[in-house]
């Protein structure tokens, strides 16, 4: 009873984390394609806490056909918003970065491999459970997934993870930051390892048979998970929130880019304009990925010199 508690108040955190994070990000005018994964995310944990209730608090009173579909929603769901979450955490990583860069290429590249094991783990599970089906006869169903799902878990939320705490440091490399800046925005992407020690426990469980315990880390997984990929913005937000108090006239830059291609190019994803010659972008924070829009009133955060082919960010 009490892991469900604690299920449940991870599921309501996390669903509260999301909501606050969608609307900075629509009152900013910056939806992006990681906000719809993460948005996905929270969908898929609402769906999962409450097929997780019914699986483990109200089975009797459904027919055993009802029971093994329950078991499988909560199996699926989970590796839905796992994967996710992860995927949101990349496309925040893409959206800062120069776009038609080689970098940027790897992180796309990135993002269809962590699409691809998704339905890999998604196929696995039908398979193993399929092929061995004397678990649906129990009464409250719970297919053994063996070694090769545990091994398979580990492997691949271990990879993921270390990838998407390794790649801020490529994307700071070359950035002009004070040492604390840099501290700051590492430690924020470096929360994924959080997952990674919680999808260790979990793939513990599926290895050593824990049962019903297998669920109930699943459920932590994918709370933390889906709360981890927010941290980003809402840390962002608060700092932002700092900066306005200590000086409300000027903004406070937190990541800049002091090189820019040779070429006019429009970004494809988040319709951003690069400019022709190599200047500074400053970015508010870590929110800030792109331009909101092209204003012609004082207060632009943007202005085009189109004559001299400059690029400003106040």
């Amino acid at each position: 009873m009490s892991s469900s508690v604690v299920d449940i108040v991870l599921t309501i955190v996390a669903v509260i984390v999301t909501s606050f994070r969608l609307c900075v990000r629509a009152r900013q005018k910056r939806l992006w394609i990681d906000d719809a994964w993460v948005a996905l995310g929270m969908i898929f944990n609402f769906i999962l806490v409450i097929v997780d209730c019914l699986y483990l608090q109200d089975y009797e009173r459904y027919p055993q056909g009802a029971r093994v579909a329950l078991y499988y929603m909560v199996a699926q769901f989970f590796y839905a918003v796992v994967w996710s979450s992860r995927i949101s955490i990349l496309f925040t990583i893409i959206r800062l970065t120069i776009p038609k860069t080689i970098f940027r290429r790897v992180l796309m590249s990135a993002a269809i491999i962590f699409g691809t094991v998704w339905a890999l783990l998604f196929s696995q599970l039908w398979w193993i459970c399929e092929t061995e089906a004397g678990w649906k006869l129990q009464p409250r169903p719970q297919c053994d997934l063996g070694r090769s799902v545990a091994i398979t878990q580990m492997i691949t939320d271990v990879l993921a993870d270390f990838f998407l705490i390794l790649a801020p440091f490529f994307f700071l490399y070359k950035v002009r930051l004070s040492r604390a800046q840099k501290v700051r925005i590492l430690s924020v992407f470096s929360t994924s390892a959080i997952t990674t020690i919680v999808s260790l426990t979990h793939a513990y469980y599926i290895f050593s048979d824990g049962g019903l315990k297998v669920i109930m880390a699943a459920i932590v997984e994918a709370s933390m998970s889906l709360i981890v990929a927010n941290l980003s913005v809402v840390v962002a937000f608060i700092f932002h929130l700092k900066a306005e108090e200590d000086s409300p006239s000027t903004p406070t830059p937190i990541v800049t880019f002091g090189s820019q291609p040779r070429k006019r190019v429009r970004d494809s994803l988040a319709t951003t304009f690069i400019g022709v010659e190599s200047t500074p972008i400053v970015l508010e924070d870590l929110s800030e990925s792109r331009p909101r829009s092209l204003k012609t009133k004082d207060y632009d955060e943007i202005s085009f010199n189109n004559r001299e082919g400059k690029q400003t960010i106040d």
